[in-house]
């Protein structure tokens, strides 16, 4: 866990789903992996040979921006498949109850948590297919807010996710936290904007959160 910074007066914890609230690479790799099969089937590839347009591309695209990650969401658009197509494949494709089980100690630290701050989930996935990975893990009661990638039709980083973050928990950005595990992602705009940020590698790390916020404020 990385922590760059715990707000003074936090009010808004926002939560990055995938690779943060559960850990699983292999349903972190069958999400994106899914698509990309389903891409080379309509377009007459093998699964190889989309796979490494893919990862060439993104490769390629870091290399030019100092390193950053970029969303296959982002990706997606250079090979024609627009983010109306993507939401489509991701709510069809998407199975997250065949990867993942229900967490008790993550449902006991984010009840404890919603006692105290909001709890909102964004994520470059879309709502209903987010909904069902909570779902998954048992949190769908407690995260009950999501915003997706049908929501702005953009995927993160991108300003408008965190503007309806802080406007539908009635925060200001200095009174949010964000937790996710890809920092050019889910943490890099956030600080920018002002907001506290930390970065984790799972769930684990996730569950330690009420320790690092008491130390922190």
């Amino acid at each position: 866990m990385t922590v760059y910074k715990i707000p003074e007066d936090l009010k808004t914890i926002i939560f990055d789903i995938d690779g943060t609230l559960y850990t699983s690479k292999e349903y972190v790799f069958e999400q994106v992996d899914v698509q990309i099969r389903y891409w080379a089937k309509l377009n007459g590839m093998s699964e190889d040979e989309a796979r490494k347009k893919i990862n060439d591309f993104r490769k390629k695209w870091s290399a030019e921006h100092n390193g950053m990650e970029i969303s296959l969401g982002n990706t997606f658009p250079h090979f024609g498949v627009d983010i109306e197509t993507s939401i489509k494949w991701r709510n069809l494709l998407m199975e997250p109850a065949k990867f993942l089980s229900r967490n008790e100690n993550l449902i006991k630290v984010l009840t404890g948590l919603k006692e105290k701050y909001s709890l909102i989930a964004v994520t470059n996935n879309p709502v209903d297919a987010a909904r069902r990975t909570l779902k998954a893990i048992g949190i769908d009661s407690i995260i009950t807010d999501i915003i997706g990638l049908d929501t702005f039709k953009k995927s993160k980083p991108a300003i408008e996710v965190l503007e309806e973050a802080v406007r539908r928990t009635k925060s200001s950005y200095s009174q949010c936290l964000s937790v996710g595990d890809r920092y050019d992602i889910d943490l890099s705009l956030p600080l920018k904007l002002g907001m506290g940020a930390v970065l984790v590698s799972g769930v684990k790390e996730v569950e330690n959160l009420p320790y690092v916020l008491k130390a922190g404020q």
